[in-house]
């Protein structure tokens, strides 16, 4: 059996995804700045992707900007926020457990001359508001926090640290990170009080290579790639329509029964966290309650080091990772997992289980019956 638990890493492309993918590579495969018939249908399917992204957030089609993903929206909005609103101050404000395509921006912005709050979290890995309010400054302009944490599962109380940042200084611009929490969550921009919304396609059943940055009609924000002026100037370069088209329709399958999809994923997530309770040496990280996303579990095997169980899992069919699917290149102790108190000896004991639309109760099961056998066995090995 083949067991794939690692869908905050990527998720396989739906059918239907592939199919018009297909179509606008080898039928209206034109570039959707040309002026002929095959360059105005190409177009059709850039804005058709807007209309259906719109719709999942309720915004307007045109606060919608495509990027090559979740790295670029963050970059984008960090980087090019940052220098349009210099003026107005130099200060930033993000949390310590942050992905590292928002940390690495901060750092070159700080090398740039601006100065960056990084809060702490409690040891659900939620933001301590409190250190957000006594941390915003009268020359904050940008404050950037991610929706799910993607180690832990974590939701972050975002309406609260709107309310905040509203309160304390409204013209702070609010930055979600929502790379884990689209297609999951239901988002409401807007009403939430988030001014700038970054997603990657690759996380949606979508395909790699393409996402999008949700910036309010309001924000001022400057670009970051300078070329042929696509995309009202925002984001040069050509559309790429095949990965767009079906990012749109990634997203528009993903909020169709949306509900139900949502009660499904927290079934399997708690069936899950329930067998993995009954193992010996096990602790579960962070909320696993319908307070938290409900596709991440995050779990320390006491005694068995997370590479050796991750491959002995992948021996059995059971596809799993050892944090996210970046750090993972770069191996480095996890700051989430340091930031909520895990024990210094669990820290590279710590495999993230992350659930997907395509998950089912049997590889479940199977999963937890695999642990049961194998956790006995390396824990002898190490022993040894």
């Amino acid at each position: 059996m083949e067991v794939y638990l690692d869908n905050s890493a990527t998720t396989r492309v739906l059918p239907c995804v592939k199919d018009l993918m297909v179509e606008t590579m080898e039928v209206d495969y034109g570039n959707p700045s040309s002026l002929h018939t095959k360059g105005v249908e190409a177009e059709r399917y850039v804005k058709q992707a807007k209309e259906r992204i719109a719709r999942t957030l309720k915004v307007q089609e045109k606060e919608i900007y495509f990027t090559s993903g979740g790295t670029e929206s963050n970059n984008l909005a960090l980087i090019g926020c940052a220098m349009a609103n210099k003026r107005a101050g130099m200060h930033l404000i993000t949390s310590c457990v942050e992905h590292a395509s928002v940390l690495n921006p901060m750092h070159y912005l700080e090398e740039q001359g601006f100065s960056v709050t990084y809060l702490p979290v409690d040891e659900t890995g939620r933001v301590k508001l409190s250190a957000l309010e006594e941390a915003i400054r009268e020359d904050t302009i940008l404050v950037s926090v991610m929706y799910v944490n993607n180690e832990i599962g974590a939701v972050e109380p975002i309406d609260e640290i709107a309310a905040v940042i509203k309160k304390k200084k409204p013209d702070i611009l609010f930055h979600v990170d929502a790379i884990q929490a689209y297609g999951k969550m239901t988002i409401r921009p807007k009403r939430q009080g988030i001014d700038l919304l970054s997603v990657s396609g690759h996380k949606i059943h979508g395909p790699k290579g393409v996402g999008f940055l949700y910036v309010g009609e309001k924000v001022k924000i400057h670009p970051i790639l300078f070329g042929g002026g696509q995309q009202k100037g925002m984001r040069s370069g050509t559309e790429n329509v095949p990965g767009i088209a079906g990012l749109g329709l990634a997203a528009q399958e993903m909020y169709r029964d949306h509900e139900e999809k949502i009660r499904a994923l927290y079934e399997l997530k708690e069936a899950f966290v329930e067998g993995i309770r009954g193992l010996e040496g096990t602790t579960v990280n962070g909320l696993t309650g319908r307070e938290s996303a409900p596709h991440v579990v995050s779990v320390s095997f006491e005694g068995v080091r997370s590479e050796v169980l991750l491959h002995a899992l992948e021996d059995k069919g059971i596809y799993v990772s050892s944090g996210s699917a970046c750090s993972s290149n770069h191996p480095s102790v996890s700051s989430t997992l340091k930031s909520i108190g895990v024990k210094k000896e669990l820290l590279d004991s710590t495999i993230r289980f992350s659930i997907g639309m395509e998950t089912t109760m049997e590889e479940i099961t199977y999963t937890i019956d695999t642990l049961r056998t194998l956790l006995p066995m390396l824990r002898r090995y190490r022993r040894t």
